[in-house]
Parts: structure tokens; C-alpha cells; sequence
């Protein structure tokens, strides 16, 4: 992966680089950015620049042997962890290892895909994946081992938040007291779930969604979009390449969540003063609860972002929003009204510990059932 590959993020491909170069490069580093921003191809960028020991600010002049083994993601002193769960194939004690062959699979058709993406290509779509203590054995014992070509061994963990607790204090020895010569390199969307203890030995690096611009060049470059057409997507994606993309391939299609949203605003107005209605809404809960839990989070952020496009309306900003519905009848400038200071808040706060509630394994129908009702109330205030 060449930093030339990275789309923007110039000030940390800046610092990385002249880190490399003064030799001062801390044996943990947390790379901190929300989907889409790049973070794990950076991670590979920057270990391949060290391996292979490429000078300038671009991987290249180094050892050809090495960048070409970082080209097919084999080079022996590069580790790769990253969230699994049991599946048909493997059936218990789940490690990245049993499933490096989709992994890199995964990496080559786009480093820039999210969890669920990932989740996707190793059909573990209904459970919810973890980096647990079978892991980290795996981990001490591969970093107890001599680098092969005599440099630094690497280490780099994807979704560094999914680490369940005993997992992360098996590893905070390690990091610690890391082995000469070994390099963390944590990646995490959402740092708050990471342990305290491992965030204090870790140098925090934290990138910025990228701008319209960026995206825009990387939709033509990438997949030939039209420029006019790449514009338009560029302001839907909000920063995230990886949505980006999806919304150019139609993947985003093949979950009906507008269908789904207006079944539920629509049956929570009808709510009102009419009890018969609630059966409807349960009838809609079930539907939900079938889903995999990352779908369902995947729903329930879709909702909080149409909600916001609708305040957006509401406080007369139309140059913000972006989305065009396409459900018969249903229009975001009529439902905009409805959505406004008294009740914002506390639907985004419902939305969200519905994702919590959602995360810890709650149960899905009554989640998804508490939440309707709630609605009725709160799409009514005033």
C-alpha cells in the first residue's frame, strides 16, 4: 500500500513519515478515525514504509522483494488482527488466522470497508464478532518470535474496541513491555470502548473525515463516475469514502431502510388517540428483530441521520441536506415540521441507546418495540 494510494490525511502521512525517518517511532500508536477516513490503509502505508525501509515520502527505493510481498499482504513480520466469530467452517476458538485468506481477500477489493462489510464476507452477519483471549495468546506467541527479515515485527489491530476485557489485559503487559523492535499499531472508530490502561501506553493519532473534494477525486480516479455525479455523492457519503463507494455500487439498495423508516413515522402519527395501531408497530418490530444486529445498527444510524436532514429542512438550511427520498407519497420537506427542538434531542437519545441496548445483545423485539412507542409520544411534541 503506497501513501500515494492514501486518499488525503496529508498531515498524518507527514508525520508518520518523518517519524520513520528520525527513528523516534512510538512501539504503540492508536489511529482514531470514523469509517470511511482511512485509517487501516494508512496503517499498512506506514508499516510498509518501515519494512521495507522506503525512503522519501513515498514507498519506494527500498527493497522491491518487500514491496512486492506488501502488494499480495504476505510479508512474514506484518500480522493482521481483526474481529471474528465461529462459523460452520470453524467452530470454535475463532482467531484472524483461520480466516487470513478472506481477510486479505477483504483488504485488496477495498481497505477503506467498514465492520459490517467485513462481517459480510465472512457471512457472520448475525452474530457480532470480538477479538477475545484465544487472540491474544496468538499474539504473544507470534511477537515472542525473531522478526524473519531482522526488522520490526508489526502489529496491526483492526476494531481495536472489539477486544473483550480479558483479551485487552492479556495484551497490556505486552504493551507495556513490548519485545525490541515491535510496533502497535491499534485502529478503532470508536475509542471510548477501549480500556483505559491501553489507551495511556498508546500514542493517539486521530484523522478527520475527508472533504467533499477528496472523495469526489477518488470516485472519478477510482471508478470513472462522472464528475457531476461524483459531486452528488461526495456530499451524501459526509466524509466516509467507504459509503462513497457503496453509493456508487447501489449496495445500499439491498436493505429497504427508507421503506422501514416510513412504515414506522407513518404508524407512529396514526398512534395517536388509536390503540389498534400499536399491533402494527409490534408487527414491525418483529420484522426488525430478524435482522442481523449489525443491520439493526446499521437501520437505527440510518434513522438518526434522516431525522437530522429533516431538522435541517425544518431550520431552513436546504443547502445541507442531501437525500432524496423515493418512498410513494412520502416527502422529508412534509415530515420536517414534525422533527424540531423539543424533541430532537431526546429521539437521538433514544436512537442511540437503542444501538446500545442493540450491542450488548438485548433483545431485539422489545428494543425495537420500546422505541416505536416512544416515538408516538415524541413525534407529536411541539
Amino acid at each position: 500500500m503506497q501513501f500515494s494510494e492514501i486518499i488525503g490525511q496529508n498531515n498524518i502521512k507527514n508525520h508518520l513519515i518523518q517519524s520513520a525517518q528520525s527513528g523516534r517511532i512510538p512501539h504503540a500508536q492508536l489511529f482514531v478515525g470514523p469509517e470511511g477516513s482511512g485509517t487501516l490503509p494508512m496503517a499498512i502505508a506506514y508499516a510498509q514504509y518501515l519494512l521495507c525501509k522506503n525512503i522519501g515520502n513515498e514507498n519506494t527505493g527500498g527493497n522491491e522483494s518487500c514491496n512486492l510481498k506488501f502488494s499480495n499482504l504476505s510479508h512474514p513480520d506484518l500480522h493482521f488482527v481483526y474481529p471474528v466469530a465461529t462459523t460452520d467452517q470453524v467452530k470454535k476458538h475463532a482467531t484472524s488466522d483461520l480466516f487470513a485468506d478472506q481477510w486479505k481477500a477483504f483488504l485488496k477489493k477495498n481497505p477503506y470497508s467498514n465492520l459490517f462489510d467485513w462481517y459480510n464476507a465472512i457471512e457472520i452477519q448475525n452474530k457480532q464478532g470480538q477479538i477475545g483471549v484465544d487472540e491474544a495468546s496468538e499474539v504473544i506467541k507470534k511477537l515472542a518470535l525473531k522478526s524473519y527479515e531482522g526488522g520490526y515485527k508489526i502489529m496491526i489491530i483492526w476494531m481495536a474496541d472489539k477486544m473483550n476485557t480479558e483479551a485487552s489485559n492479556k495484551l497490556l503487559k505486552l504493551l507495556e513491555e513490548p519485545p525490541a523492535k515491535t510496533l502497535f499499531l491499534l485502529i478503532t472508530e470508536n475509542e471510548k470502548s477501549i480500556l483505559q490502561t491501553i489507551l495511556s501506553r498508546c500514542q493517539i493519532l486521530r484523522f478527520n473525515p475527508l472533504n467533499d473534494k477528496e472523495i469526489e477525486n477518488a470516485l472519478v480516479v477510482k471508478y470513472n463516475c462522472p464528475t457531476n455525479q461524483a459531486a452528488i455523492i461526495a456530499k451524501q457519503a459526509q466524509g466516509n469514502l467507504n459509503k462513497a463507494f457503496h453509493l456508487f455500487e447501489n449496495i445500499d439498495v439491498a436493505l429497504p431502510f427508507e421503506k422501514w423508516f416510513v412504515q414506522w413515522v407513518r404508524a407512529a402519527f396514526r398512534a395517536k388517540g388509536n390503540a389498534g395501531v400499536i399491533q402494527e408497530l409490534i408487527e414491525w418490530s418483529e420484522e426488525l428483530a430478524s435482522l442481523g444486529r449489525e443491520q439493526q445498527k446499521q437501520f437505527i444510524e440510518y434513522c438518526i441521520e434522516l431525522f437530522r436532514q429533516a431538522l435541517l429542512l425544518n431550520y431552513q438550511t436546504p443547502n445541507l441536506v442531501y437525500y432524496q427520498t423515493t418512498v410513494d407519497k412520502f416527502k422529508l420537506e412534509n415530515f420536517a415540521p414534525f422533527v424540531n427542538g423539543a424533541n430532537i434531542q431526546d429521539i437521538f437519545n433514544e436512537l442511540s441507546d437503542a444501538i446500545y441496548h442493540i450491542e450488548r445483545n438485548g433483545n431485539a423485539k422489545m428494543i425495537f418495540t420500546d422505541l416505536s412507542i416512544k416515538l408516538t409520544r415524541l413525534i407529536h411534541r411541539k
